[in-house]
């Protein structure tokens, strides 16, 4: 009789088949893990890589906003946008006592004037330089059609004088336009009268950063004071009146002779 024998695992065989086990198991587990870790990796440097991209993106968004808000403020401001008018116009001065005692030709005194006219802006900026033949003082003018305000500039005194912009005198900037085109063709005779206000400065303004860009520019860092028509003033004292002086300027087709008062 034959007999089949089959040989049972020894302990060692079994130790040594565990520990195979083991290994394989370790190795898989260490596999698996640096892979996670790549795929993390690959994905935070692909997230990184983007945001970067945005930020950069977003960065140069800005820049180019700015340099074309830049650029169009300083065109805006500093670039030349109009044409710089001159004229004269002549007058008659009834008041003054060498044409009262002259019996020959009336005795026309110039005005010169010159105007930066901004129709885009509806502002009209008046020079009014040294006069040759009359007491009047030069002067810087502004008429603010955006704010509805006036400011004289005493180029003498330094003070910058503000009064809301009396439309039924001040010409619009277009009809002023066209005013020193005929002054300058010679197609419009520039001998005219004088009308005369009479104002006086009432208070000081401490701020004039709300009253617009030009006005502010002129009259920045200056002392300024806010005018009101003499006959509008109830119970006005006229003896407190310490000095007065003239500017006189053509807004439109006549002579204005603005005369301020101040105690």
């Amino acid at each position: 009789m034959v007999k089949i024998a089959f040989n049972t695992p020894t302990a060692v065989q079994k130790e040594e088949a565990r520990q195979d086990v083991e290994a394989l198991l370790s190795r898989t587990v260490r596999t698996q893990i640096l892979t996670g870790k790549e795929l993390r990796v690959a994905t935070q440097e692909k997230e990184g890589s983007s945001g970067r991209c945005m930020l950069t993106l977003l960065g140069l968004s800005f820049i180019l906003a700015g340099l074309i808000v830049g650029g169009a403020c300083i065109y805006k401001y500093f670039m030349p946008k109009s044409t710089i008018y001159r004229g004269e116009m002549c007058f008659f001065d009834s008041e003054d006592p060498a044409n009262s005692l002259r019996g020959g030709e009336p005795n026309f005194l110039p005005v010169t004037e010159e105007a930066d006219i901004r129709e885009d802006d509806n502002i009209a900026i008046i020079d009014v330089p040294v006069p040759s033949f009359s007491d009047s003082d030069p002067a810087a003018i502004i008429h603010d059609f955006e704010k509805g305000m006036t400011a004289y500039l005493d180029l003498l005194l330094g003070n910058c004088y503000l009064m809301p912009l009396n439309t039924s005198i001040v010409m619009p900037p277009k009809n002023l336009v066209e005013l020193f085109g005929k002054l300058a063709s010679g197609r419009y005779l520039p001998q005219t009268y004088v009308v005369r206000e009479d104002l006086v400065a009432v208070e000081e303004i401490r701020d004039v950063s709300n009253l617009g860009i030009f006005i502010y520019q002129l009259c920045n860092n200056r002392k300024s004071f806010r005018l009101r028509r003499r006959d509008l003033l109830l119970g006005f004292n006229k003896r407190a009146i310490d000095k007065c002086w003239k500017i006189r300027h053509f807004p439109n087709e006549f002579i204005v002779e603005t005369k301020i008062c101040q105690e």
